[in-house]
């Protein structure tokens, strides 16, 4: 048998689903011109795709059931097919072992696609399961002709089905369960109890139950949907928690009393069919339609009512093409928007959001009359089948036109949430809504979906200036702008403009009406309008074209703060100024800290308010640059009130003392204003500012001319000994004060003959000028260089001799006891000298004993295989490691003499060698006396190179503790010696 799903694809089929969608397409007169071109390079598939299955039945098929991807077929009168269709080349064939004249009457499979109920003509009912070949007989359900089961989605596996519902011809309702797994020895039959629940009447009569649904609601409620020809039948109930496997008899009983809730029709055709809708695998229900006499009950499941589970109900009526006498529909089959009906030879797919036919597919009459429609509720796929053939629909993108039907109805909100991938249809779906809101006199809405559509502007804006429609106009123009990419500048600049001037109306309007609060409240949106960062760079750009429109509607506070959202606060602080307002243009200044504005503006602010501007500086500390701000200071100190002086002054102190500013433009000036108006802080200025040229920061030169101007001698004085011009200090300062003269005569501490000089110019001052002779004689003990004989000549001659006495007499002392210190000392040198004879002549008697055993301090070897040397702190050293461990710590003058001593040392070594080859006879006395010489000066060299290695030992002397600093690897080689490591 061939494979069932090689498909082909009806091309009729495809003809009428394209004529169909010709129709839906233009179903759009009258809807505003949309600036999108709705152009298809290819064709959409049709929604509803039938596809016949390329399978002939061996014998004709009397009944067909899919679930769960699992086809149960009856063929014949004893023949069942089944396929897995995820395995379509592997059908099992089964014989269901009948002799006797019954059929197949109706087949159920379970959603799981496990359990297979056989119901037979003669009341018997067979069942199958997917895992066995074995059909099995149900006792228990003997008698009974089954028409509906209700299976039990939650409870239901592979081998139980856990409980469930079967309903009769007879209007009866049993629950029963049947298991998979083999019984007992005693008790072999697969279903485990089948007992009576409920029963259905009509009319007083019994009616067959048609359908039987079961779905589980919140909190353990359960409903139980059953129908006969004409009624529909609901029973709700509550099951006790973890009660579930005891079955829905609970839920029958508490209805028992009351009479079931149902509905009635009329009309009867003799049968019924319910369909369900399910959106996700495994979840519950959310649409039904019911396919009775009267048309098709549709409506909504919702779990939450306490009484009903359905909701939204409405009645499709057939079509007039179908006639209940000849042309009844066989079954239903319910999708998301679309419910299909099978007829006898066609296939109709009604929208069940407007009950209009959108697709009508007809059957070639080769195949047979159509038996009936079975959808997988797992699978989603929809089947149909007639005695020689089986046909399936793929329904793809059922919700691409939806969005029209939606439109149509005024449901603007589900007609967006289904095109939002097709942005063609949404604008459609937006200007319809915006002509609705509009004609509805909603203009603020009507506005919003304007802006979001490519309807052409200038129409719509004329639209509401023809309406008159300010408020409207600008939420058009605030959504339009805020669409807009920041490509179209012109664009944005025209709608930014525009809305500038409306709220500017809008404005002032408000503000001659005296409404306050909306006038508060469109100001606030307006200045929103201005600081939005979105049209930033425009508003910049056009800022000048602002300020015109802001200056013409003469609003001062709002230009003020556009200056100060597009940070022009030049012009915020010039409006300020020019209005007298000086401490808002500080505050404008101090809170935004633009140091090229201070400089700017500060001569204006200083004239008026000089306390805030100086605090202003203050603040600003070492941001501003005091050099630029002496303009403005230099212009007001002079022409200025005391305050601005005061100010000043103030400044530049902080700019000295606190910021340690060192700009000699600065302190210049700061001595220029303590020598014009605060001279009792010039020299403390000139003492605390330091005594060395190298630590100065005013021109020296400037202040001594200042100070001069003005009289200062002290001050002068100081600056004169800044310079080093002692001299002069000390003539200017004994024009003050002799001991200000002392003070400066012992500045030059390493010129003994200008310190001389310098007191000798004080002790004539003293003696002429002043006639003091005892202030003569304080001099000569001031001065250790000054002598009696160096002052004499500077007294007159009438002088006596009892005035210097004691000068003369100390003198005299001074003399004798410099002679007595001198005999001291050398009497102490040479002592020294006598010691030094004898330690030289007891060194050259000392020596020292080392051990055969002993080794090297620097190589550990024995010490007696190399000339070596021992000190007397016990270190010995080989002459090599000594002289290795000696030369890195020597400096480079000592290493350059030690290795011109290497090389004179080996010359001689080789001039040596050459001496001992045999010489002739008559050179011998010059080769001796040459060889006396060669040892005399190798002999030298030697002692000289030992003067420099073994001057000390190198663990014990001064080369170990000047080398206590020094790291132990030598930091060139530090890496290499890492790396080592590694």
């Amino acid at each position: 048998m061939a494979s069932i799903l090689d498909e082909y694809e009806d091309s009729q089929n495809t003809r009428q689903s394209a004529q169909q969608h010709s129709r839906l397409s233009t179903a759009n007169i009258g809807i505003t011109h949309s600036g999108f071109v709705n152009v298809r390079l290819e064709e959409e598939k049709p929604i509803f795709n039938k596809q016949r299955i390329d399978f002939t039945p061996p014998e004709r098929i009397n009944h067909l059931a899919v679930c769960n991807n699992q086809l149960c077929m009856s063929l014949g009168k004893d023949t069942l097919l089944r396929i897995d269709l995820a395995k379509p080349d592997q059908p099992n064939q089964t014989e269901l072992g009948r002799k006797d004249d019954s059929k197949v009457h109706r087949l159920f499979l379970d959603p799981t696609g496990s359990h297979l109920l056989i119901c037979l003509s003669t009341s018997e009912c067979l069942y199958l399961n997917r895992n066995t070949q074995k059909v099995r007989s149900l006792s228990r359900w003997r008698g009974h002709l089954i028409e509906s089961v209700g299976w039990n989605k939650l409870l239901g596996s592979e081998t139980n089905t856990g409980p469930i519902l079967v309903g009769t011809s007879q209007g009866i309702i049993f629950e029963a369960e049947i298991s998979a797994t083999e019984g007992s020895l005693f008790n072999t039959n697969p279903d485990q109890y089948f007992r009576q629940v409920h029963s259905l009447e009509e009319d007083g009569k019994p009616a067959p139950v048609c359908c039987l649904e079961v779905e589980r609601g919140l909190e353990n409620k359960y409903f139980i949907i059953a129908t006969t020809r004409k009624r529909l039948f609901q029973f709700v109930g509550k099951v006790a928690e973890g009660s579930e496997q005891q079955g829905f008899s609970s839920i029958f009983s508490q209805n028992h009393d009351l009479l079931p809730s149902f509905q009635e029709f009329p009309a009867n055709m003799g049968y019924s069919e319910i369909t369900f809708y399910t959106p996700k695998l495994r979840t519950s229900p959310k649409a039904f339609a019911w396919m009775m006499g009267n048309g098709v009950l549709y409506g909504q499941l919702d779990y939450v009512r306490p009484d009903s589970l359905l909701s939204d109900v409405q009645v499709w009526e057939y079509t007039p093409d179908i006639d209940l006498s000849l042309n009844k529909p066989i079954s239903i089959v319910l999708t998301q928007f679309h419910f299909l009906l099978l007829l006898h030879d066609r296939v109709k797919a009604i929208c069940t959001l407007n009950g209009e036919v959108v697709h009508e597919d007809v059957f070639p009459d080769k195949f047979g009359t159509l038996k009936k429609m079975i959808k997988d509720p797992v699978g989603g796929l929809v089947w149909i089948y007639t005695e020689r053939a089986v046909f399936r629909y793929h329904i793809q993108r059922e919700a691409r036109d939806v969005w029209q039907m939606y439109m149509s109805m005024s449901k603007f909100d589900l007609a967006k949430e289904y095109c939002r991938d097709r942005p063609e249809c949404m604008d459609m779906v937006l200007a319809k809504e915006a002509e609705h809101c509009f004609q509805n006199k909603r203009y603020l809405e009507s506005a919003k979906c304007y802006a979001m559509t490519q309807n052409y502007f200038e129409e719509i804006a004329l639209k509401f200036i023809e309406a008159k429609q300010e408020e409207a106009l600008k939420e058009f123009l605030l959504k339009k702008l805020n669409n807009l990419k920041p490509s179209e500048r012109t664009q944005i600049t025209l709608l930014v403009t525009w809305l500038a001037e409306l709220y500017l109306n809008r404005l002032g309007q408000l503000e001659s009406d005296g409404n306050d609060v909306i006038f508060q409240e469109t100001r606030e949106e307006f200045r929103q309008f201005l600081g939005n960062s979105k049209h930033k760079e425009c508003l910049f750009n056009n800022r000048s074209t602002i300020y015109d429109l802001l200056a013409s509607h003469g609003n001062v506070d709002d230009m003020v703060y556009f200056s100060v959202v597009m940070q022009d606060y030049e012009r915020v602080i010039s409006h300020y100024c020019q209005h007298d307002d000086y401490s808002a243009a500080l505050d404008v200044l101090s809170k935004h800290c633009d140091q090229k504005l201070f400089y700017k503006f500060s001569p204006v602010l200083m004239q008026h308010i000089p306390k805030k501007v100086v605090d202003a500086w203050i603040q600003m500390g070492k941001r501003l640059d005091p050099k630029k701000l002496i303009p403005a200071l230099m212009n007001y100190s002079q022409m200025g009130s005391t305050q601005q002086i005061s100010e000043t002054i103030r400044y530049m102190e902080f700019c000295v003392y606190e910021l340690t500013v060192t700009e000699e433009a600065i302190h210049n000036y700061l001595l220029s204003l303590y020598a014009k108006y605060k001279p009792d802080s010039l020299l403390w200025y000139l003492e605390q500012a330091g005594t060395h040229v190298s630590d100065i920061h005013y021109d020296l030169k400037y202040a001594l001319r200042l100070c001069a101007e003005n009289g200062y001698l002290r001050a002068c004085v100081l600056v004169y000994r800044i310079m080093e011009l002692y001299e002069e200090a000390v003539d200017l300062a004994l024009q003050v004060d002799v001991d200000l003269a002392k003070s400066c005569a012992d500045l030059p501490e390493d010129d003994e003959e200008l310190r001389k000089k310098l007191w000798l110019k004080i002790a004539r001052h003293v003696v002429q000028e002043e006639k003091d002779v005892k202030k003569a004689m304080n001099c000569l003990s001031s001065c250790n260089l000054l002598k009696i004989e160096d002052i004499l000549p500077f007294f007159p001659d009438f002088v006596t001799i009892d005035h210097f006495k004691e000068a003369i007499c100390s003198s005299l002392e001074e003399y004798n006891q410099h002679i007595e210190e001198l005999k001291q000392e050398m009497e102490e040198a040479t002592e020294s000298a006598k010691r030094i004879r004898e330690d030289i002549q007891e060194m050259r008697n000392k020596y020292g004993v080392v051990d055969s055993q002993e080794k090297c301090a620097a190589c550990d070897f024995p010490l007696l295989n190399r000339p070596f040397y021992l000190f007397l702190c016990g270190h010995m050293f080989h002459y090599d490691c000594l002289f290795q461990e000696v030369t890195p710590h020597l400096t480079a003058f000592k290493q350059s003499r030690l290795e011109e001593l290497q090389k004179k040392l080996s010359a001689t070594t080789q001039s040596s060698k050459s001496r001992h080859r045999p010489a002739p006879k008559d050179e011998g006395d010059t080769s001796s006396l040459g060889k006396g010489n060669a040892g005399t000066s190798r002999e030298q060299i030697k002692s000289d190179m030992d003067d420099i290695i073994a001057s000390e030992c190198v663990y014990c002397g001064e080369l170990m503790i000047k080398s206590i600093d020094k790291p132990f690897i030598d930091p060139q080689k530090f890496e290499e010696e890492k790396s080592s490591w590694l």
